[in-house]
Parts: structure tokens; C-alpha cells; sequence
């Protein structure tokens, strides 16, 4: 066999080696794959605006975020490709990170424990919290083509939005009533309003709430889901934790106060209630003898002439009977 009869079956033992049972290739469970032809991807006809997830859309963002929808590889195989084919597998699994993490700079937001936001009253705050989120395979074009880094993208989204929320966010309005029902002066509402850093905490799960409304467009711009946003504190400044601590302090007690007066008003009223059913009860008591006399007399009266006399003189001589004296008027 001379040397170019080798070095062929060289070649051609090396590319069915490298292109023809190296082309085979399998997707996990948790994964899904997207097939690319000379470095197109397998299009459907049809768009991201197509799929239900375009109506968290912005009417001016349609426009901006408008991709291709692609097949999907489902999990299985053994698939086949062909050298000019390429494999693009991604992991659907629903991940956590900790919403301070910066991708690009792990040293930021204090090593990614901690992401400051300011609040409507100019408070420096901390926030600390994790995000869970995962691959959208119903929008894969935009995870693997569409955005260079894609959760760079999504977390710098989902703290822009939080930021903001944070700077604007008040806790739901509550009329405050007097005793009587009726609504309480503007004043005393004024005096028992909360700062800002209190509203956050008595509504963190309004606020995680609201970042998981805001965010379900996420799936849309950048192919990633965020499944849920959890803020588990809210730190102040230094500087200021003292104060507030007093604040919160004295805000504590004049509920606590308000609270055992609406308590004290509550148990008067409940008592006068009673008092006023028991007086009625035995009015209702006294009276109840004296109509059965008078209706048992209506009777007698209407049973003959006379009935009533006698009646009367029965009574006198049971009387009489029972009576040690008897004072009798001399006419």
C-alpha cells in the first residue's frame, strides 16, 4: 500500500471518526438545544409578538423586541448533524442568584451581598433578597443570538426597575375613623404616617409582588423567566438607624395606646348594651303580669254582669283572710 493510499484512508478513517460518529449528539432533560445551518438557525414562521408573553410588552417596545421564533430540540436522542450543522444547548433549569450580584463585577454592591437604593425620603438604604429565574424556551432566539450576555441584561433590568420602585414606593393609603365611625381629622392621619424605610418593611410582600408583575416582560426582551423576587431586608443607614429605631419606638406606643382606648371604648359599649337589654328585660318582666290581669279581667267582664264584683270581693276576702288588721273607711 503506497503513502497516498494511507494518508486518504487517514483522512477519510478521520472524518467519519470526526464528522460522522462525532455528529451524534444527545439533550438532557434540563437542558434544550437549537440547531444552526451555516450559522442560521431553524426558523418557524413566526414571531415572538405571535406568543401570549408579547402583551407584557410596552406598545413602543414591540417594535425593539421582535425575534424569530426557532425549533426547539426537545430532550432525547441520539440526534445527527452534519459538519456544517452546529449544536446550541442551553439549561432550563430554574436557577437563584443573589439580586446584589453583579456578572461583570463580583466586587461591586459590597462582594454581592448587599444593593443600596434610595428611598423617596432620601434614604440610603440596603436591600437584600434573591431572584430565581430560568431559560425561556419559547423564546431561545433571544437567550443565544439576540443578547451577548443575557442575565447581565436581566439583572441590570431587574434593579433598574427595583431601584425605582424603591424611590417611589407608598405604603397603601388607610382612612383612619373616630369611635363613632366617622372619619378622623387630616391631622391625626398626618401625625401617624409612616417614613419610608417602615413602609417597605411592613409591605415587603407587596413589593415583591409588584417586581414579579413588573418583570413578566422579561421572557419577552431578553428570553429569561424570573419566576419570583424575594426581599428579605431592608437596612437603613447607620446614621440614622438610632433615630429610626426611636421612631419606630414611639409610633409602637402611641398604637399601643390607641389600640387599648379603642379596647376600653369597646368593653363600655358592650356593657352600657347589656345594661340597657337586662333594664328592658325586666320592664318587660313587670309589665307582662299586669296585661295577663288585664286581659283575664276583659274576660270576666265580658263573661256577665256581675263577674267583676264578685271578682273583687273573692280578692278582698283573700285579703281580709290574710290580713292580721283591717282599716276600714267609715263612710
Amino acid at each position: 500500500m503506497s503513502v497516498l493510499t494511507g494518508i486518504v484512508l487517514g483522512v477519510f478513517a478521520w472524518f467519519v471518526v470526526r464528522y460522522v460518529l462525532g455528529g451524534f449528539y444527545t439533550v438532557d432533560q434540563n437542558e434544550r438545544a437549537v440547531k444552526t445551518i451555516f450559522g442560521r438557525a431553524e426558523r418557524l414562521p413566526k414571531t415572538t409578538l405571535d406568543d401570549p408573553f408579547s402583551e407584557y410588552l410596552r406598545p413602543e417596545e414591540r417594535d425593539r423586541y421582535v425575534y424569530p421564533q426557532v425549533r426547539v430540540i426537545q430532550p432525547g436522542g441520539p440526534y445527527f448533524k452534519w459538519p456544517w450543522e452546529r449544536i446550541y444547548k442551553v439549561s432550563v433549569a430554574t436557577q437563584t442568584m443573589n439580586m446584589a450580584t453583579d456578572p461583570e463585577n463580583p466586587k461591586a454592591n459590597a462582594n454581592g451581598t448587599l444593593l443600596e437604593a434610595v428611598t423617596k425620603d432620601q434614604l440610603n438604604t440596603g436591600l437584600q433578597g434573591q431572584i430565581r429565574y430560568r431559560v425561556s424556551d419559547r423564546n431561545l432566539y433571544a437567550y443565544i443570538f439576540g443578547v451577548k450576555q443575557p442575565i447581565v441584561h436581566v439583572m441590570g433590568y431587574f434593579i433598574s426597575i427595583l431601584r425605582e420602585r424603591i424611590s417611589n414606593f407608598e405604603a397603601p393609603k388607610t382612612a383612619l375613623l373616630n369611635a363613632d365611625g366617622t372619619p378622623a381629622d387630616a391631622s391625626a392621619a398626618a401625625a401617624t404616617a409612616g417614613i419610608s424605610i417602615n413602609d417597605l418593611r411592613k409591605n415587603l410582600r407587596d413589593l415583591n409582588e409588584l417586581m414579579d408583575k413588573e418583570c413578566l416582560s422579561s421572557a419577552a426582551r431578553y428570553g429569561v423567566v424570573l419566576d419570583a423576587s424575594l426581599i428579605t431586608g431592608i437596612d437603613p443607614p447607620h446614621e440614622v438607624e438610632s433615630a429610626l429605631a426611636a421612631i419606630n419606638t414611639a409610633h409602637n406606643q402611641v398604637s399601643s395606646d390607641i389600640s387599648l382606648a379603642q379596647a376600653a371604648a369597646d368593653q363600655k359599649i358592650v356593657q352600657s348594651k347589656r345594661a340597657v337589654e337586662i333594664e328592658t328585660l325586666k320592664a318587660q318582666a313587670e309589665v307582662e303580669p299586669l296585661t295577663a290581669l288585664a286581659s283575664q279581667l276583659a274576660e270576666l267582664k265580658a263573661s256577665g254582669p256581675g263577674a267583676i264584683e264578685n271578682y273583687l270581693r273573692n280578692v278582698r276576702l283573700k285579703l281580709y283572710n290574710q290580713a292580721d288588721k283591717v282599716i276600714l273607711e267609715v263612710k
